[in-house]
């Protein structure tokens, strides 16, 4: 499991986002804090695979906090979660560390990517012991996910991209259209379409696989890297 911390001077955003981490298998909150005073002493507690930090915080900023848990040793990764989207803020956030910035307000399903591609990053690196120039580059591209990018064109719909994503994360192999469509009760037109929709803008992996007729079967695995 993935421990995190929440740090926000909002309780009930601080309680929305704790909710959103549990959905996502795989992480779990093991501590809020509401100022940075509090996430130091959290910090000081226990070890914290990940936090999720605001900048606005009523004792000091978040940035300050990034750079004051470094000099204190502490490794923890960070994920901004806020609402300050000047380029200044974001500009520091990436030269200081954060691994990722969802600004607010935002859904689920944009906080669920972040840890999601957060996720991938943790497994890539551990595999990793040494790096040729090819596996740095996935490494540094794992947080790159398109999923919370393009908007889906007009006539898609969220909920119907979301079943299928849905389908194929608790999959656990790559699916043909035929297959999405069985298991989420689609047609087959509809899957097909929202699949391919979904390989273009990059929020699913398209692989071939060779029958006996030599024609390729198009298989889909959600957001591989």
């Amino acid at each position: 499991m993935i421990d995190v911390l929440v740090v926000d001077d909002d309780f009930r955003v601080a309680d929305i986002n704790s909710a959103y981490v549990a959905k996502v298998p795989g992480f779990r909150v093991t501590a809020k804090a509401h100022n940075a005073a509090q996430a130091l002493s959290v910090l000081e507690r226990e070890p914290v695979d990940l936090m999720l930090l605001d900048h606005y915080l009523p004792d000091e900023s978040g940035l300050s906090l990034i750079q004051r848990i470094r000099q204190l040793g502490h490794l923890t990764d960070v994920i901004m979660v806020t609402a300050a989207r000047d380029v200044a803020t974001v500009q520091t956030a990436l030269r200081y560390g954060a691994l990722q910035y969802l600004v607010k307000p935002f859904a689920f399903a944009g906080l669920r990517v972040k840890l999601e591609a957060y996720a991938r990053l943790r497994r890539t690196l551990e595999v990793t012991a040494e790096a040729e120039q090819d596996q740095v580059d996935q490494i540094f591209g794992t947080l790159r996910t398109a999923a919370a990018g393009a908007p889906l064109p007009k006539g898609h719909s969220a909920p119907t991209a979301e079943l299928i994503r849905q389908v194929l994360s608790d999959a656990g192999q790559p699916l043909s259209a035929h297959e999405v469509a069985l298991r989420s009760g689609l047609s087959r037109s509809t899957a097909q379409r929202y699949l391919k929709r979904l390989e273009q803008s990059g929020r699913l992996s398209l692989t071939l696989r060779y029958g006996e007729t030599g024609r390729p079967e198009h298989r889909y695995t959600w957001a591989v890297r």
